[in-house]
């Protein structure tokens, strides 16, 4: 049988050592120019690859496809192959097929990278054998060549869920579903939603889905298909019986009759948004037998991810907080909501047709003067120009920086929470987050 794998990144190398491990005919092929290190994974283990270009006849005959995630559904390559019904799967589709353990699924538009981290964490804490794998971390098909871990625990994007089809996992989540991606999806929130519920395609009745019920788009999409599944819907408004809920100040999660309680501010994430992702990861974690002691455990201990509300230092008083991963609207909305001081935040790069209306409110509240980087800061400028008394663009990280101590006040908070995609003045999140850092680091030296 015959596998061509379409991209050679971390998804795409991977599956394609699966694929040999497995005794398939593989051959990958990037339309792009591959990293010296995955050139060198490729030629190492005598798989045959093409770069900068895609051998359409080679590919077309291949009996089955594995296609990257960036790769959307739409390129001529991919309407041929669907023409011609070759079957096009996702890495994490094809590494499922091979692995005996128990997979816990995580999606949602913001919040699922804290939220897999968080029960990656909460299940090593437990002691138990575990890998981490999907839109996070090493790939999910090379980790399964060995497949020496009992429990994986997936990020699992909206791209990767479109050529996903028989996966079975033990434990589903969607933590909410905001416009995002709409490019993808021709401008069409419906069919990001449907995206977005793959997830529980194969879902059967034992099966844990956890979910916030406060979040509307799942709300009307669970009324639609009624799955049966064991629901463990997540509240910030009133308790319910089994899933999660906040109370004063207190985490409470309950599963087949066993609940957990901590309060949030003995976690290290705060906020009503990680309220949700500290009680989806407690939920997970109880539905594969963990106990209540390690879940306070790995709540009390967890460090999250660099660039999503990290601290980056603090200057003359004002705090620095690099979260440049909030690349939408609904990420900005978190990070407003658990300012506690006032605040000048930085935005901008490329807009995904965003929708700024959401955060008004919040900006009105918490926000004394805004920053805008990027490249073309129109759309930001003329929505906050009568909401923020003060507005600077830029394009340059460090004048930003230096613009946000120049207005700051001690007590203040700088926060970069831009809104928007980097690929306008850096690579990508990682390389504004990182920047921004390094900016500010150059401002605590000098202030020393």
């Amino acid at each position: 049988m015959k596998i061509a794998v379409l991209g050679g990144g971390e998804s795409g190398v991977g599956a394609a050592l699966l694929a040999q491990a497995k005794g398939f005919d593989v051959f990958l092929s990037d339309k792009g120019q591959l990293t010296d290190s995955y050139r060198n994974t490729l030629q190492k283990a005598g798989i045959p690859f093409e770069e900068s270009q895609h051998t359409e006849s080679q590919i077309l005959d291949a009996d089955e496809v594995i296609k990257s995630p960036g790769i959307p559904g739409n390129v001529p390559l991919i309407q041929k192959l669907r023409a011609q019904g070759t079957p096009i799967i996702s890495e994490i589709e094809f590494a499922a097929r091979y692995t005996r353990a128990k997979l816990i699924g995580i999606t949602g538009s913001n919040g699922k990278t804290t939220t897999t981290l968080l029960t990656y964490h909460l299940l090593k804490t437990a002691g138990l054998n575990v890998g981490l794998a999907g839109n996070i971390g090493d790939s999910f098909a090379q980790q399964v060549i060995t497949d020496a871990f009992d429990y994986y625990v997936l990020e699992i994007s909206s791209f990767q869920l479109d050529d996903m089809y028989d996966t079975l996992l033990d434990v589903r989540m969607i933590l909410n579903i905001t416009p995002d991606h709409l490019d993808r999806y021709d401008y069409v929130f419906q069919n990001y939603v449907d995206s977005k519920f793959r997830i529980i395609q194969t879902a059967r009745p034992s099966d844990a889905f956890i979910y916030f019920q406060e979040n509307q788009p799942i709300l009307d999409e669970l009324v639609k298909r009624n799955p049966v599944v064991h629901r463990l819907p997540i509240s910030l408004v009133s308790p319910v019986s089994e899933g999660g809920y906040l109370q004063n100040g207190e985490l409470v999660a309950t599963y087949n009759g066993h609940t957990f309680r901590m309060p949030q501010d003995e976690t290290t994430l705060r906020g009503p948004h990680n309220a949700i992702n500290s009680l989806a990861a407690a939920l997970a974690a109880q539905a594969i037998g963990v106990s209540g002691e390690a879940i306070a455990e790995g709540l009390r201990t967890f460090q999250n991810a660099a660039h999503r509300m990290e601290p980056a230092g603090t200057v003359n008083g004002v705090r620095f907080i690099n979260d440049s991963k909030a690349t939408n609207v609904d990420s900005v909305f978190y990070a407003l909501s658990s300012m506690d001081a006032p605040t000048i935040w930085m935005a901008g790069g490329l807009d995904k047709g965003n929708d700024y209306s959401q955060v008004d409110e919040l900006v009105r509240r918490h926000v004394k003067a805004l920053i805008c980087l990027g490249a073309d800061n129109r759309k930001l400028v003329e929505h906050f120009g009568d909401i923020v008394p003060l507005i600077y663009e830029t394009q340059d990280v460090r004048d930003a920086v230096a613009k946000a101590l120049d207005w700051g006040q001690p007590g203040d908070v700088a926060l970069l929470s831009p809104a928007c995609a980097s690929f306008d003045l850096f690579k990508n999140y990682e390389d504004r987050g990182n920047q921004f850092k390094e900016a500010v680091k150059k401002l605590v030296k000098s202030e020393e």
